[in-house]
């Protein structure tokens, strides 16, 4: 978790997004860490999570992360949790809670309400 943390300061002292650190680990080794890049790419989904799972997947040249597990400092927000799922990312572990990032200007709980979606 620490590395996760890291990482998240590590993108603010580079003014690179968020505050948000990851790391993906497989039998206790880490594959991947990343940050939030949301403002160093203009890049509304690039997440810490998706980050490293971008990196996991390039190099274990798989797309199924199984066996992996993901380390972030705060609940990753909807986006991310349906890229975790994606990937098969069976276990994860967070530091901040959703709520704690809402009260820094984040607003990831607007997304656990209700979405009104209708087929046409």
């Amino acid at each position: 978790m620490q590395i996760a943390v890291d990482e998240a300061i590590r993108g603010i002292n580079e003014n690179d997004g968020g505050p948000f650190g990851a790391v993906i680990a497989k039998n206790g080794k880490i594959v991947a860490k990343a940050h939030n890049e949301v403002l160093k790419t203009n890049d509304p989904t690039m997440h810490a999570e998706i980050n490293a799972i971008r990196k996991a997947s390039k190099k274990l040249s798989a797309f199924d992360l199984s066996g992996c597990e993901l380390y972030t400092s705060c609940m990753p927000c909807p986006m991310c949790l349906g890229a975790i799922k994606w990937a098969n990312i069976k276990r994860v572990y967070y530091g901040g809670a959703s709520a704690d990032a809402d009260k820094i200007g984040f607003r990831d709980e607007i997304f656990y309400g209700e979405l009104n979606i209708e087929k046409i």
